[in-house]
C-alpha cells in the first residue's frame, strides 16, 4: 500500500566478523547500537557518540531496531595519529553534519569510475604515450565488472586502493571461490585480477599526485609497500616517474575537489572527535564528478542544499530532498555547490532494472533519516536480515505514485493498459477479496511506463477515484463501497494515509470550495 510516511527502520547486522587492516568509526545518529570484538567484549554505543576501532579489532556490530549507524572503514595511512586502541568519542551537534559528508565522500568514490576507461590502451602503449593523454584520463578507474562478487570486490578496492588482502581472502569476504573471482574479472574486464588492481591503484595515485601529495604519501595511500616500487609501477605503465607527473598535471585534470581526495583529507579531521574539545568541522567543499557512462542504475538524493544532474543532453536542477535515478548506459555527470550534500540511496545493476530514463521524485524532511538508512544499508555490509537491494525502487515508486495521485498515469504497453482497463472497470469488487494475476512484463511494464508497481497504481487509481468522488458531494460511506472496500473503517485509514486528510474533512474542504 502506498504510505505517505517513511517505514520503519528495522535492525541491521554486519553478517561476519571483519578482520579489520583499517580503522573504524561507527557513530550512532538516532536510537542504539552495538559492537562486540572477538575477545567477547561488547560495547553499546548510543545516539550522539560513537566508537573508534584501530587496525585489527575482529568484530560484529549491530543496529537496534528504530536505529541509525554510520560505519566507516578508513585506512591507517590517512590518519597517522589516530588511536592505536579502541576509543570512545561524543557527538556534537556541530558536527553531525560534517560527519555525514564524510560518509557521503567516502562511499561514493566509486561514482568515478567509467566503463569506457582507456586507461588499459593507454598503458599498453608504454612510454612512448603523450603526455597529454595520460593527464587526460586523470580520474579514470578500470570497468567495474558486474557480477555480484566480483563488483563488491571492485568497488571496495576503488574506495581504498590500499588493502592488500590476496585472492583468497577476497574471495572468502565475497562468499565465492577464488577460482570464480579470478573468472569473474578475467571474462567481464579483459584482464586478471591482479592487472585490474595495478590499475585501480595507479588511477588512484594519479588523483593523489595531481592533488599535490608527496610520493611517499601517495605510495602508502594506494598499497604500495616502498616508494621505489610504486615508482618503478608508474613509470613502467606511464613513462614518467610520479614526480614528473605530478609537475607536468595541469590545473584541467587538478584532482583537488574529487570526492577520494576529499574524502582522505576530511579522514584526518576525525582524529578531533576523540578530543574533549574538538574543533569546528570544516566545510564541506563544492564536488563536481567527470562525466561518465556506468553499467548500473544510481539513486541520488539531495540531503542537504542543491545541486544538479545531467543525463545526456539535459541538465536538472536539484533541490534538498530532490531523488533522481541515472540510468544506466548513458553519459552523466553530477555537481554540488559548498555545503550541500547528494548521498547514493539506491545502486542497482543494469541487469536488475530497466530504467527508460532519469526518473525523479521528492522526498519531504520527514523521510530524512529513513533515506539515510537507505544510504547505509546499500553501501556498507551493516544490512537487515534478508536485504533486497531492489527494496528502494519500491519506496521510490510509491513515493512517485503520491506525486502522481491527481494524474494516475496510464501504461503504454498493450497487454499493461489492458491490465488497468480491466481493474478500473472491477474497481468496486472488494480490495480484500480480489486478486490481480498478470504476468511478470506486465509488472514491468507499470514500473517502467508509469513510475509505479502494479499493486500501487491500483491503489492510486482507487485514491484518484475516491477524491473526485468526495469532491463531487458523495458521502464517505458511498465512497467506500465504490472503490471497494467493505469497510467504511479501512477506506478512511487507506486515504487518510494517502492524502494526509481524512474522506470527510476532504470531502467538507472541496464541497465549501465551491
Amino acid at each position: 500500500m502506498i504510505t505517505r510516511n517513511p517505514p520503519s527502520i528495522p535492525a541491521c547486522y554486519t553478517r561476519e566478523p571483519r578482520d579489520a587492516r583499517e580503522h573504524v568509526m561507527m557513530w550512532v545518529h538516532t536510537g542504539q547500537a552495538h559492537v562486540r570484538l572477538a575477545n567477547g567484549q561488547e560495547h553499546r554505543v548510543d545516539a550522539g557518540t560513537g566508537i573508534w576501532l584501530p587496525p585489527g579489532s575482529d568484530h560484529r556490530m549491530w543496529t537496534e531496531p528504530g536505529s541509525l549507524a554510520f560505519p566507516t572503514w578508513i585506512s591507517p595511512h590517512a590518519v597517522p595519529g589516530a588511536p592505536v586502541h579502541v576509543a570512545r568519542f561524543t557527538v556534537e551537534d556541530a558536527w553531525r553534519e560534517w560527519l555525514i559528508a564524510h560518509f557521503a565522500h567516502a562511499y561514493t568514490t566509486y561514482e568515478q569510475v567509467s566503463p569506457n576507461d582507456l586507461v588499459e590502451v593507454l598503458t599498453r602503449s608504454g612510454p612512448n604515450v603523450p603526455q597529454h593523454t595520460v593527464m587526460g584520463n586523470a580520474r579514470r578507474y578500470p570497468p567495474i565488472p558486474r557480477t555480484t562478487a566480483a563488483r563488491r570486490v571492485a568497488l571496495e578496492l576503488v574506495r581504498n586502493p590500499a588493502l592488500d588482502y590476496t585472492v583468497e581472502q577476497w574471495a572468502a569476504l565475497a562468499a565465492c571461490s577464488p577460482n570464480t573471482l579470478r573468472r569473474d574479472f578475467s571474462s567481464r574486464t579483459g584482464m586478471t585480477f591482479a592487472r585490474w588492481r595495478t590499475l585501480c591503484r595507479l588511477a588512484a595515485a594519479r588523483e593523489f599526485l595531481a592533488a599535490g601529495y608527496e610520493v611517499g604519501q601517495v605510495a602508502a595511500r594506494t598499497g604500495y609497500a616502498t616508494r621505489n616500487g610504486f615508482t618503478r609501477a608508474f613509470r613502467e605503465h606511464h613513462g614518467m616517474t610520479p614526480r614528473d607527473y605530478a609537475g607536468k598535471v595541469t590545473a584541467a585534470t587538478d584532482a583537488r575537489s574529487s570526492r577520494r581526495v576529499v574524502a582522505d583529507r576530511q579522514a584526518g579531521a576525525l582524529v578531533n572527535l576523540l578530543d574533549d574539545a574538538p574543533a569546528p568541522p570544516r566545510t564541506v567543499p563544492a564536488a563536481r564528478n567527470t562525466p561518465r557512462v556506468a553499467p548500473y542504475n544510481v539513486l541520488t538524493w539531495i540531503y542537504r542544499g542543491t545541486g544538479w544532474a545531467r543525463v545526456g543532453d539535459t541538465t536538472y536542477p536539484r533541490m534538498r530532498g530532490d531523488t533522481i535515478w541515472l540510468p544506466a548506459g548513458v553519459e552523466r555527470e553530477t555537481g554540488l555547490p559548498e555545503n550541500s550534500l547528494s548521498l547514493p540511496i539506491g545502486v542497482l545493476g543494469a541487469d536488475d532494472v530497466r530504467l527508460p530514463g532519469p526518473l525523479r521524485a521528492h522526498f519531504p524532511q520527514a523521510w530524512d533519516t529513513y533515506l539515510l538508512y537507505c544510504s547505509v544499508s546499500t553501501n556498507t555490509a551493516l544490512r537487515p536480515a534478508g536485504y533486497d537491494p531492489r527494496h528502494i525502487l519500491d519506496v521510490f515508486g510509491d513515493r512517485l505514485a503520491v506525486e502522481r495521485a491527481r494524474t494516475v498515469p496510464m501504461p503504454k504497453t498493450r497487454q499493461a493498459r489492458d491490465a488497468a482497463t480491466d481493474f478500473l472497470r472491477r474497481i468496486g469488487t472488494s480490495v480484500e477479496s480480489t486478486t490481480f494475476d498478470v504476468t511478470g512484463d506486465i509488472h514491468e511494464a507499470f514500473r517502467l511506463e508509469t513510475g509505479m508497481p502494479f499493486a500501487s497504481w491500483r491503489h492510486a487509481a482507487r485514491m484518484r477515484i475516491a477524491r473526485d468522488l468526495l469532491a463531487g458531494g458523495a458521502k464517505p460511506s458511498a465512497v467506500a463501497g465504490r472503490v471497494g472496500y467493505t469497510q467504511v473503517s479501512n477506506f478512511s485509514r487507506a486515504f487518510t494515509t494517502f492524502h494526509g486528510v481524512s474522506p470527510r474533512e476532504y470531502r467538507e474542504r472541496e464541497v465549501d470550495a465551491m
